[in-house]
């Protein structure tokens, strides 16, 4: 199956960046994950004082949230970091990196913050994914008879 989304990495008189791509788009269902913190299944705090380890519990949890949504990495076509130190995005960067191999880097910004909702936290990111439409196929088991009914595959 070709990519249900397309990246332009870098416009007509726009630098390129490996970091991002300056632009995507694509077709489907669209999914947004609310911004999401180093916080275990409990609410307990991963990684107090570590950047790394808070990008890596992040990531953890946006592919939680995604899978909930029926998505991946692969859907994702803008991520929003906020950062309590720009000196973080190294570390946010790396764990982006483990989750997106292979996969073309979706939009993105940056924004430095003076505080998160607790003093802990060293980030919080935010993704928006497009989700491929199911193909809807004739259910031959379906109540009326041989494609009476619809299945959604995915």
């Amino acid at each position: 199956m070709t990519s249900h989304l397309t990246h332009v990495p870098a416009p007509d008189g726009i630098a390129a960046s490996p970091q991002y791509s300056h632009v995507v788009w694509g077709t489907g269902r669209f999914v947004a994950i609310s911004g999401q913190c180093a916080l275990d299944a409990s609410g307990a705090v991963v990684g107090e004082g570590d950047a790394g380890a808070q990008a890596r519990q992040v990531f953890a949890n946006l592919d939680r949230c995604l899978a909930a949504a029926g998505a991946g990495f692969e859907d994702v076509v803008k991520l929003t970091y906020y950062v309590t130190d720009v000196a973080h995005l190294p570390a946010v960067r790396e764990a982006r990196d483990a989750r997106f191999a292979g996969t073309p880097l979706p939009a993105s910004s940056a924004v430095q913050v003076s505080a998160l909702v607790r003093p802990e936290l060293l980030m919080e990111i935010e993704a928006f994914a497009l989700v491929p439409e199911p193909e809807r196929t004739p259910d031959p088991d379906a109540v009326g008879g041989a494609g009476a009914g619809l299945r959604l595959l995915r």
